[in-house]
C-alpha cells in the first residue's frame, strides 16, 4: 500500500465500496436445479442482486479542521504538506515526503528544491482528494 493509499484510508475513503462488495460475495451460486422449471425461475427472481449504494463524498475539510482543533500544535494543513500529514498521524519527514511526491509523479525539476517539492505535493494531494470524491474548496486546488 501506497503512502497515498494510507492518506486516503485515514480520511475514510472506499468505506462504502468496501461494505458494498460483501453482500455481493455473500450472493448464493446457482446450482443445478432439483426440483420443476417453475420453482426454480421463482427462485432465480428472489435472488436479485443488491442494490447499488452512491459513493458518499468525504467531508475532508471538516476532518482536517476538527483533527487541528483537537490537536495541541499549531497546524495549516491548507498550505502546508507537513501539516496535513501530522493531522494524519503520519511520517512527515523528507524523506517520507519524498516517496510521496514519487509516488504522485512529482516531475524531477521539483525534487531537488524541497520547498517547490512541498508546493507541488501539497497541491497534488488535494487535488487527488477531490478527485477521489473529497470535497477539497475550489481556492485550494488551484
Amino acid at each position: 500500500m501506497g503512502m497515498f493509499s494510507t492518506i486516503l484510508g485515514k480520511l475514510g475513503f472506499g468505506h462504502a465500496a468496501s461494505s458494498a462488495a460483501v453482500p455481493a460475495a455473500a450472493a448464493p451460486t446457482s446450482a443445478a436445479p432439483t426440483s420443476a422449471a417453475p420453482a426454480s425461475a421463482a427462485s432465480v427472481q428472489t435472488a436479485t442482486p443488491p442494490t447499488p449504494t452512491a459513493i458518499t463524498a468525504v467531508d475532508v475539510v471538516a476532518q482536517l479542521d476538527s483533527r487541528a482543533a483537537a490537536n495541541p500544535e499549531k497546524l495549516n494543513w491548507k498550505v502546508s504538506i507537513v501539516d496535513l500529514l501530522k493531522l494524519l498521524d503520519l511520517d512527515s519527514s523528507l524523506n517520507a515526503r519524498k516517496g510521496l511526491a514519487t509516488e504522485l509523479g512529482c516531475p524531477a525539476t521539483k525534487m531537488g528544491d524541497s520547498a517547490q517539492m512541498n508546493m507541488w505535493l501539497h497541491q497534488t494531494v488535494l487535488q487527488q482528494l477531490a478527485a477521489n470524491g473529497g470535497n477539497v474548496p475550489a481556492d485550494l486546488l488551484k
